[in-house]
């Protein structure tokens, strides 16, 4: 017994020591050999870098949703006088941990895109145009809403409202300009890239002359999966030091930073390894919306879930049961027919159509408005048996794979459009390729012209998995001709809107839209993936002792 005491103390001691001698720098536990370490004095070229002290956070405007079980539809309720929705089944699934925008996206949000567009695209009238949204879904042949389609996306007496007028389309291209500013933003304040201050000054001096190491504009705007790729050649002067080049060896820029690191090591751009690239910006999951609006968690202790929900907030009303808001409306929505927002003296909800993004309270997540004000799209496709047919883990209908196009096979380059975003095509296969497949397929790709002719032999020959078509149930929707309503641009929005009675504020409901319409009743927020574990704090719950992490074990001999 005293020896194994014995052995333990010693194996710790030599556990710590050795911890300590490597503390400014942790060392493979496979190998032994150190991690490469920016502050470090012994990092020698072909160093492994690891980011040892990467913290998650969610990106600008997000909060983070702790994900669990969910029954899907489990919410719905049949209300006298409204058609139920038959459409919707109900099934336990489980939507993993995610972030989600804390409020819908407002005129102001989207105003800022259509001022970018004209800022880096002077000249491009086409591509500020597709990005306006349609004011017109405000005129009503019956109904005097012109001043609406002049001054609510605008004028600064909306500037907090939600947008409206935006297709599925439109909002999805929102989340990916969304994702490349906000990471250039990041990159740019850690001096990873070339900060805003140079880039304002252009190179120049405190006496406004241009010196010699003028930094040149980019000559198209920063782009996520470019700068991934390689092909967005910016260094600031805090870039990180590439350990897989030679010291000493020449480096290339195109703003002309970045040179050499410590030791004589030239800088490289940050990739995904490093942790400060942030996921894209999207829309939410159907399942993901649901489980967000309804928010169990403030109902949920050690998995008993103590009050269900038909709404994003307790209750089976919609007025607020609270002694100091008690009766007031908890929702953007209309009370009856043609009754949209109250009595003189008493507006009830206090708005006649949306109201800022900001209003009421938050349900137990911190999301506003998650019931009225506007409907919100959602990435999902629509069918009406998506639950029965969708995986029991974060269900999705929706998938189409798609590869970026490579410009140059044998470099790895991928193809940009004129706005410098990647071109996409249709997924080669659902595996790793050999390299001899690989091979043969970039000279047929090579072989064919750019056509986009869905008979194509890439396309024809390339990879699709998610039921659509023939393993599709779908299509028994239909119209007074009998053809279908439903199709592969059709779109799911949830969550009810200032024109809809209370029966579509629960979070279970569903609906759709062609991807390319829009509304003055949709909008929509975004979300991110979460990586990592799912769990989003561990204060005050109760969790297994794991041994700290040591930079080497230390087996027993014989």
């Amino acid at each position: 017994m005293k020896k194994l005491l014995l052995y333990s103390f010693t194996c710790l001691s030599l556990a710590a020591l050795l911890s300590s001698c490597s503390s400014k720098s942790a060392s493979s536990s496979k190998t032994g050999i150190p991690y490469a370490d920016r502050k470090s004095k012994n990092n020698q070229s072909g160093a492994f870098a690891v980011a040892t002290k990467y913290k998650r956070a969610p990106g600008p405007g997000l909060i983070p949703i702790e994900g669990g079980v969910l029954v899907v539809g489990g919410s719905a309720i049949e209300v006298p006088g409204v058609e139920p929705n038959i459409y919707n089944y109900k099934r336990q699934v489980t939507v993993p941990s995610f972030y989600m925008d804390e409020t819908e996206v407002s005129n102001t949000d989207w105003l800022e895109y259509l001022h970018w567009i004209r800022y880096n695209y002077p000249e491009d009238q086409e591509f500020y145009y597709n990005e306006l949204p349609d004011t017109l879904v405000w005129r009503q042949a019956l109904s005097y809403n012109e001043p609406y389609v002049d001054n609510y996306l605008r004028h600064p007496a909306y500037r907090d409202y939600p947008v409206v007028g935006v297709s599925w389309e439109q909002a999805s291209r929102y989340c990916e300009w969304r994702t490349s500013r906000a990471n250039e933003f990041i990159l740019r304040e850690k001096g990873i890239l070339t900060d805003y201050k140079t880039l304002a000054g252009n190179g120049k001096g405190k006496a406004g002359a241009t010196t010699a190491a003028a930094t040149p504009k980019p000559d198209k705007p920063f782009n996520t999966d470019a700068y991934l790729n390689g092909q967005y050649d910016d260094k600031g002067k805090n870039a990180f030091v590439d350990y897989n080049t030679k010291a000493g060896a020449a480096t290339t820029t195109a703003g002309g930073t970045g040179g050499a690191g410590k030791n004589n090591q030239p800088r490289r751009t940050a990739t995904l390894e490093d942790g400060v690239i942030m996921q894209p910006y999207r829309l939410p999951t159907e399942a993901e919306w649901e489980y967000a609006a309804l928010g169990l968690i403030g109902n949920t202790e050690y998995e008993n879930i103590n009050q269900n929900k038909i709404y994003p907030w307790n209750g089976l009303g919609v007025s607020s049961a609270k002694k100091k808001t008690r009766g007031m409306i908890q929702a953007n929505f209309k009370r009856a027919p043609g009754d949209y927002m109250g009595v003189a003296g008493s507006l009830n909800d206090k708005g006649d159509l949306t109201v800022p993004v900001i209003q009421y309270a938050p349900n137990d997540f911190g999301l506003y408005n998650m019931a009225g004000n506007v409907n919100e799209w959602v990435n999902d496709v629509y069918r009406t048996a998506t639950f029965t047919d969708a995986d029991a883990f974060n269900p999705y209908r929706g998938n189409y794979f798609t590869n970026k196009k490579l410009a140059d096979p044998q470099s790895g380059k991928i193809a940009l459009d004129k706005y410098g975003n990647p071109i996409k095509e249709n997924a080669y296969a659902g595996r790793k390729q050999t390299w001899a497949e690989k091979q043969a397929q970039a000279k047929r790709t090579d072989s064919i012209s750019k056509s986009t002719d869905p008979q194509s032999p890439v396309a024809s020959t390339s990879y699709q998995a998610d039921q659509r078509g023939y393993r599709d149930r779908q299509n028994i929707l239909l119209n007074e001709e009998g053809v279908t309503l439903v199709n592969d641009k059709s779109r799911v929005y949830k969550g009810g809107s200032w024109n809809d009675m209370a029966y579509w504020l629960n979070p279970a409901t569903r609906r759709f839209m062609q991807q390319d319409e829009s509304s003055a009743e949709v909008g929509f927020r975004c979300a991110m993936t979460m990586l990592g574990a799912p769990e989003i704090s561990t204060a005050g719950k109760r969790s297994f002792k794991n041994p700290p992490q040591r930079p080497y074990r230390v087996s027993r001999g014989k």
